[in-house]
């Protein structure tokens, strides 16, 4: 089988010192485009319609969107429970082993109070608290994430989060997914509601009747969820706008190309908007790797998904060198990057743009969607670069304060005072200096 094949399969191939200054720009501005306002237009739309009308929005959005009726938006706890019950034991099994190693993994990473003494006599500290409500958002839409229940709700009860209340589209019979609402008791959530996308961010934010205004809002979703969340940030805080999922994968000789592809097949099915892309050392491994890919195409169960996603955001770029290939990495800025690599220790000690890295073949990014107790509700559309992976810092808000000793308040006085005159502020610059004579 030629490269040829693969090729023509694929929206980015080359060399990366060949790219265009458009196709680079496509790798690096992968969020809504500026001139395409059509998602931006229908979520604000849509968030003004709940923010107004709240519960019949809601209702009007289930049958327009959803193709369901909604009597009540809240889901009755002991629906969750019959769904717990009622699931196949293996992945019961397995979804508690999952729920156990991410609350492991965040309770090693809890924040923790601190003080420090800037000089004798000044203390200043800080101490994370829990937040009293926040919102998960598991999407519903092509496929059920039970996993994405978890990974929003195990982190804020080890936090110490207040109360957890759910969101996910409802199916056909007007809940959402049996696994979710089983993932939801496991993970001991306290609400559900049977809402999807841009509704039910809206909901979240701003309240409802029967939804529960809450202090962040957490979760992944496809590209109007990201935008909801964007366009509502201002009255509530949100994890990161993270939308269709992303893979880079940074590669030369030593990987099994075969392993390679499936790799990207794997984050190519979730979405026709997924990004999946390799950048192989050289053309052997290139082209090794595309010959792989056109095989496993092919192959693919969710084919028509992942041959959209990869003719859109997918390709196999070569690179001369370890270094360029970083350099490039650390502008796509992806969501998941995966090192398959001679030297790894030194590329993941290079990498500064990734949501999360997997290091080594045998580190698959299923493992982290699923089982190793990280987060997999990360930053996407280049948004690694200044944003992190959700985690117990996400579930907290810091509370500051500062302690002044007598002393410390007279040596102070005067450098406060210049500051303040230097400003224009004399009131704050006489409440500074009234401490100057004390001892």
């Amino acid at each position: 089988m030629t490269r040829g094949v693969a090729t023509s399969e694929l929206a980015f191939t080359g060399r990366i010192d060949a790219l265009s200054r458009d196709a680079r720009q496509r790798l690096i501005e992968r969020g809504v485009p500026e001139g395409d306002l059509t998602v931006r237009e229908r979520v604000a739309a849509i968030v003004r319609r709940v923010r107004a009308e709240g519960d019949a929005a809601l209702r009007e959005l289930a049958r327009e969107l959803d193709g369901v009726t909604l009597d009540e938006l809240e889901v009755p706890r002991a629906m969750w429970t019959r769904a717990l019950d009622a699931l196949d034991p293996a992945l019961r099994r397995a979804m508690a082993r999952s729920a156990e190693n991410i609350a492991s993994a965040h309770r090693a990473f809890l924040p923790v109070a601190q003080e420090v003494e800037t000089e004798p006599g000044i203390v200043v500290g800080r101490r994370p608290d829990p937040l009293a409500r926040v919102g998960v958002y598991a999407p519903g839409g092509r496929a059920a994430y039970p996993s994405s229940v978890l990974m929003g709700a195990v982190p804020a009860r080890v936090a110490g989060v207040g109360e957890v209340v759910l969101c996910s589209p409802p199916q056909r019979g007007g809940s959402p997914a049996g696994v979710v609402l089983a993932a939801a008791a496991l993970a001991e959530v306290d609400r559900v509601f049977a809402l999807g996308g841009a509704g039910a961010v809206a909901a979240m934010a701003f309240g409802t009747a029967s939804v529960p205004r809450v202090d962040r809002i957490v979760g992944p979703g496809n590209a109007y969820v990201a935008e909801a969340k964007l366009q509502v940030s201002g009255r509530v805080a949100i994890d990161s706008p993270a939308g269709p999922s992303e893979l880079l994968a940074i590669v030369d000789g030593t990987a099994d190309p075969r392993l390679v592809a499936r790799e990207l097949i794997a984050q190519a099915e979730h979405d026709p908007d997924a990004c999946a892309l390799a950048i192989a050392l050289g053309d052997e491994c290139a082209a090794a790797v595309e010959r792989e890919l056109a095989i496993a195409i092919e192959e693919a169960a969710r084919r028509e998904i992942v041959v959209a996603a990869l003719a859109t955001r997918g390709g196999v770029l070569t690179a001369a060198d370890t270094e360029s290939a970083l350099a490039l990495a650390n502008e796509i800025a992806a969501e998941h990057v995966l090192l398959v690599l001679e030297d790894t220790p030194a590329a993941l000690a290079a990498l500064r743009g990734a949501g999360t890295v997997f290091v080594g073949a045998s580190s698959s990014v299923a493992f982290g969607d699923y089982m190793t107790g990280a987060n997999h509700v990360l930053p996407t559309g280049g948004l690694a670069r200044c944003y992190s992976g959700l985690s117990t810092l996400d579930f907290v808000r810091w509370t500051t304060w500062q302690r002044v000793d007598r002393g410390a308040a007279a040596r102070l006085s005067g450098d406060v005072g210049v500051f303040a005159d230097a400003e224009g502020l004399p009131g704050h610059a006489a409440a500074a200096r009234a401490w100057r004579t004390e001892a």
